[in-house]
């Protein structure tokens, strides 16, 4: 009698083979949320509505409470011991200035470095809060909430130009010497604004 010897499955097949099985059906039973989201996939984009923003308190007491990184709290900061009596006009501008530096060459690339440069050195600090020798403490909570939502309405980009480019400002208690060579774009509130005059030999 001849016996026949058939080949037998390895464990390694018989593996291979049960698992193709269980993604077969795994591609059948798709869930109808996962279906959904694909589906989602080729529908067209809604266009985000633009933000209306209007320069005024009621406005701002409008808008969600404004968080952000470290350098939204510099700004937010510089706008409460450097504006927060201006109109809200005036606080946006005064932050309009201040981004206007960081996208300058002249000026360090962050907030925080814009705000803090010169802070400690004598007569070069840049914004006089930063070395008056007065600790900087926040007494006014409701000044700084709406300051706050107002550098990150600024830093968000949802504001209009105000000041024209403007990279320097100061009040009108006072004319430091430099505003005699820059140009004067704006008056908001008790600031002046100015930016530089680039001049060449041409002109």
């Amino acid at each position: 009698m001849a016996a026949t010897v058939l080949p037998s499955v390895s464990f390694a097949e018989r593996e291979a083979t049960d698992t193709a099985k269980r993604e077969l059906v795994t591609r059948t039973e798709v869930p109808g949320q996962t279906f959904r989201d694909y589906l989602n996939l080729f529908k067209p984009k809604k266009t985000l509505e633009p933000v209306k923003i209007s320069y005024s308190k009621d406005w701002l007491d409008q808008q969600p409470a404004a968080t952000g990184d470290e350098n939204f709290k510099c700004l937010a900061e510089a706008l409460y011991f450097e504006a927060r009596g201006e109109s809200v006009r005036g606080q946006f501008a005064v932050a309009e200035v201040i981004l206007n530096r960081v996208d300058s060459t002249r000026f360090p690339d962050s907030l925080c470095g814009v705000i803090k440069q010169g802070t400690g050195k004598k007569y070069q600090c840049q914004f006089t809060y930063t070395c008056d020798g007065h600790k900087e403490v926040i007494h006014e909570k409701k000044a700084y909430e709406r300051v706050s939502k107002v550098a990150r309405a600024a830093i968000d980009g949802i504001a209009k130009e105000l000041t024209e480019g403007a990279t320097h400002y100061h009040t009108t208690a006072v004319r430091p010497s430099w505003s005699r060579v820059y140009k004067e774009t704006a008056r908001i509130g008790v600031h002046v604004f100015y930016r530089h005059n680039y001049r060449t030999a041409s002109n």
